[in-house]
């Protein structure tokens, strides 16, 4: 499909407020529902392990859909997968309103997996296709508005659960649907391209992904050796047709793998920062989930303020510095944190603004490299791998951290500046996190710069 100007889309700021009032919905329904689960839990009398699939069924369908619609960008009109995803997502989410039992109730949010997965991946190839002159700043907002809708999430699910019903949850997400006309309206009108899709490999991918997320979250060893038989099928199937699913060049460009890898390991952590900060507030500052909202409130707020002017940056100083700032920024606001867990709640939530303003910055500057990287024609499939793994990142932290906090109990903290008791465990987590990203700033640094590095060695021995 050919690349497409901002000239040619009708009116470039309306079809911006529209992506990114349909991403906040989106976004937020995915966390919102995460404050509600103890209320469905009691509903339908349910063990823990039975309701979690309300968020695991969710997100392995969303974790496959976000790389399918991908793929499916590089050759069907945006008009055309934008109707068909927040259709379906609607009819999911009044599916869930109307639920009579638990069993409906997952048949809902499978149903808005399939059509929510849609969002993401095309708002994120949005910006690259009909913004190419301003791609940097559109990214940064994109990537703030996705922070912020993380972070204000569980405020307004738990307003929602609190003063009316869990079930009022399905009936907000159908609101989703207004802003169909607006983004059909502002979406210039495009041709389908006549291409090959790999369904077979897409099923082995699809496996691949959810037995390695169902294998993360109920902890059954043997689920892996499915994910182990899913990923050298997929290996082979790569290898043995001309056009698979996944191009594998793509991960033999070493700037794209070690962008990827950084991107990863970066939202990863930012992932289980999110996860884990209720749980603490909770569990050591006695918290309730107004308050918990209350104290994470600034440094959502800090992240749709950063977005903007990370984007402009990423323009005006280049995505591989704003890269490095982001994750210099990361690495010390984690390392900051080890420190100050057991404080006061207010000089934590101040702290957290350092962390949380990293997370545009990280989106916006490795999209864009990533979308400097690709070939037009697979631009598609790449940001989807690219979405992709933000989701797995996501259930990912979230299971390796529940079982952090199960087994370790430490009385006092690896960081000596920490402070000792109940909230040790919580600075080990930063501490690590804070260590993760430094290792992850390093590869791509060493790789990223491989070949440059390599000329300036020549030329200084010649």
């Amino acid at each position: 499909m050919e690349k497409q100007h901002e000239s040619s889309v009708p009116n470039p700021t309306r079809l911006l407020v529209s992506l990114c009032a349909v991403l906040m919905l989106s976004v937020m329904n995915g966390t919102m529902f995460n404050i509600a689960v103890p209320d469905i839990a009691k509903t339908y009398q349910l063990m823990p392990s039975e309701v979690s699939w309300v968020m695991t069924g969710y997100i392995m369908v969303y974790a496959v859909g976000a790389l399918t619609y991908g793929k499916l960008a590089d050759f069907y009109p945006f008009r055309t997968l934008i109707t068909v995803g927040l259709t379906i997502f609607a009819v999911g989410s009044l599916f869930g309103f109307f639920a009579q039992n638990y069993g409906m109730v997952l048949v809902a949010r499978v149903i808005q997996a399939v059509g929510g997965a849609m969002i993401p991946a095309l708002v994120f190839l949005a910006p690259i296709r009909y913004f190419p002159k301003t791609r940097g700043k559109v990214l940064g907002i994109v990537s703030s508005v996705m922070a912020f809708a993380s972070g204000i999430g569980p405020i307004a699910g738990g307003f929602i659960a609190g003063f009316l019903d869990w079930r009022y949850l399905f009936l907000t997400s159908a609101l989703i649907i207004v802003t169909l006309p607006f983004l059909r309206r502002n979406l210039p009108q495009e041709e389908t391209n006549k291409g090959y899709i790999d369904y077979i490999g897409a099923a082995l991918i699809a496996g691949f992904i959810s037995t390695l997320l169902l294998g993360i979250t109920l902890g059954i060893p043997w689920i892996f050796g499915l994910t182990a038989l899913f990923f050298f099928s997929n290996l082979w199937r790569m290898k043995a047709i001309e056009e698979p699913f996944i191009p594998p060049h793509l991960f033999k460009n070493i700037k794209y793998r070690s962008t990827i890898i950084t991107s990863f390991l970066s939202i990863t952590c930012l992932f289980g920062m999110m996860f884990m900060l209720p749980i603490m507030f909770r569990d050591t500052y006695q918290l309730g989930t107004m308050a918990i909202g209350l104290v994470l409130f600034p440094g959502a707020l800090s992240a749709a303020l950063m977005g903007q002017k990370g984007g402009n940056l990423v323009d005006s100083k280049g995505n591989t510095f704003v890269l490095y700032l982001a994750m210099t920024l990361l690495a010390s606001g984690f390392f900051l944190l080890s420190m100050i867990v057991g404080a006061n709640q207010y000089i934590v939530s101040a702290t957290i603004i350092v962390a949380y303003m990293s997370f545009p910055l990280v989106q916006a500057s490795s999209a864009d490299i990533l979308a400097n990287l690709l070939d037009k024609k697979e631009t598609g499939v790449g940001m989807g791998v690219f979405n992709l793994l933000n989701f797995v990142s996501g259930a990912l932290s979230g299971a390796v951290i529940g079982k952090t906090l199960d087994l370790f109990d430490p009385a006092r903290p690896l960081n000596w500046l920490g402070f000792n008791g109940d909230t040790a465990i919580y600075s080990n987590i930063f501490l690590g996190f804070s260590i993760i990203i430094l290792l992850s700033l390093g590869q791509f640094y060493l790789f990223y710069n491989r070949k440059s590095l390599a000329l300036k060695k020549a030329a200084s021995d010649y």
